[in-house]
């Protein structure tokens, strides 16, 4: 059995004491590939570093839009530099809209535009981060859909929408990621969404060190091992063998993020 965790931060100092050990961990409950995403390019140097570190790491490279005060003259190419440079860059973000913890709209809708400007012209996907604000993700996406149609594509990450908002981005023929927030008690919505995604749309993620999953709930760190528990929790709320989730979900990360595994 293969799992991909498509969401990681391992970069984060809580992971540089035992990263070995945490590896460890990840290659014996079947994770087979990671993608570590970014925050802002400050990150870049170490996320690099330890894709190159360990060869099932790729990576990704972005602003996020908690972060849009840091897009400076030089970040776009900052960002198209590296993005060309190494082959490991699969996709560009986290990037997106963030209307929950922020209030800056105008700025937020400037950098996430301009980071759908490189990715389409790399022509990578995008990991996309979407906290309140669904409806306006929605039209800017249905907008770059309309003019650069499959050029566009990527990721609703650690989704944590109601079900007709995942359907919108379904309907442009976006992926969708769970994360450890499904396992949760209360976390209703989401697990009803997990339920109606389609089967080739469907994505696994930890964000850790965020979000551990249950029986993990509580713990000071998540990391990318318990991508396990969000899988055998899918495949419970779906009716599905675990076996069938890692697959599906595998062949998916695969082919959005245009991953060659071996079996």
């Amino acid at each position: 059995m293969q799992l991909i965790d498509t969401h990681v931060h391992i970069n984060f100092d809580l992971f540089q004491p035992d990263l070995e050990a945490v590896r460890s961990r990840w290659l014996s409950s079947g994770v087979v590939h990671l993608i570590h995403s970014c925050v802002e390019p400050s990150e870049f140097p170490s996320i690099q570093a330890i894709a190159h570190r360990f060869p099932e790491v790729s990576f990704a490279v972005g602003l996020h839009p908690l972060d849009a005060d840091k897009w400076q003259e030089n970040t776009a190419e900052e960002i198209l530099a590296l993005a060309r440079s190494d082959s490991k860059v699969v996709a560009l973000g986290e990037m997106g809209l963030d209307f929950y913890k922020a209030d800056n709209y105008q700025q937020q809708y400037t950098v996430f535009e301009s980071q759908l400007a490189i990715a389409t012209e790399l022509n990578l996907p995008v990991i996309i981060h979407c906290r309140n604000a669904a409806t306006a993700m929605r039209e800017v996406l249905q907008k770059w859909k309309n003019s650069q149609g499959d050029r566009l594509r990527g990721v609703m990450h650690c989704w944590g929408g109601e079900p007709e908002s995942a359907k919108w981005f379904l309907d442009l023929d976006f992926y969708i990621s769970f994360s450890g927030t499904v396992t949760f008690k209360n976390a209703k919505e989401i697990q009803q969404t997990a339920t109606i995604v389609n089967s080739d749309r469907l994505l696994i993620e930890t964000d850790c060190p965020f979000l551990a999953p249950v029986p993990k709930r509580g713990e000071r760190r998540n990391e990318p091992a318990y991508v396990l528990h969000v899988a055998e929790k899918i495949a419970s709320l779906r009716g599905e063998t675990l076996e069938a989730i890692a697959m599906q979900t595998t062949n998916n990360a695969c082919r959005l993020f245009g991953l060659n595994i071996s079996p």
